[in-house]
């Protein structure tokens, strides 16, 4: 894989599973912060609102909802897989497309280990997080749709290079955990499984 640039911040997500009580206030306003002319439809294949976060329950110990994202990975495969380049690390770490130069092959969407990004019904073209609305949010100096609101204050996003931000302190402070770390992506989405 090719080495990422080099970044002053590393915009990264974290979701805190100890505080997450499913009530799917993040994916309703990820859809309708940036996929307003999706409402009251599906992506084909999930069951749920079109938005760039994905519901997981999970079993295994006991119940819990995973509500999975891109990860803004630091060696991230649809960057590495597109033939065009329309992939590329912003200044901020995150990963983004360029619709300019994508023509909708989805090679980005199958490369993704986490499931992440989409096709949208409308134009053939890959969506992922973060979404236009959402880059216009946090450009104002605010925070992604998901982080506002959420009711349980599940969720943070912010700079994990800068040691003073609520999301490294929280890192610092909770036991988290990193999806599919043996994947080599070098994922930036905290999931919070102890406080």
């Amino acid at each position: 894989m090719s080495k990422k640039k080099e970044t002053k911040k590393q915009l990264a997500h974290l979701f805190d599973a100890t505080q997450c009580i499913s009530c799917s206030a993040c994916v309703l306003a990820c859809s309708q912060t940036n996929f307003p002319e999706m409402i009251n439809r599906q992506v084909n294949g999930w069951p749920w609102p079109a938005s760039n976060i994905r519901q997981i329950r999970s079993e295994k110990r006991r119940p819990v909802t995973l509500l999975v994202q891109c990860q803004q990975c630091s060696e991230a495969p649809c960057v590495t897989t597109c033939p065009f380049g329309a992939n590329y690390y912003d200044e901020n770490g995150l990963v983004k497309t360029n619709p300019a130069k994508c023509v909708g092959c989805n090679y980005c969407i199958a490369s993704c280990p986490y499931g992440a990004r989409w096709s949208h019904p409308d134009t053939g073209l890959p969506v992922k997080c973060i979404s236009d609305g959402c880059w216009d949010l946090i450009q104002a100096g605010g925070q992604p749709a998901c982080v506002t609101a959420c009711p349980a204050e599940a969720r943070l996003f912010g700079d994990v290079l800068d040691p003073n931000s609520k999301i490294s302190q929280k890192i610092k402070n909770s036991r988290t955990e990193l999806l599919l770390p043996d994947s080599g992506t070098k994922p930036n989405f905290f999931v919070v499984v102890q406080k």
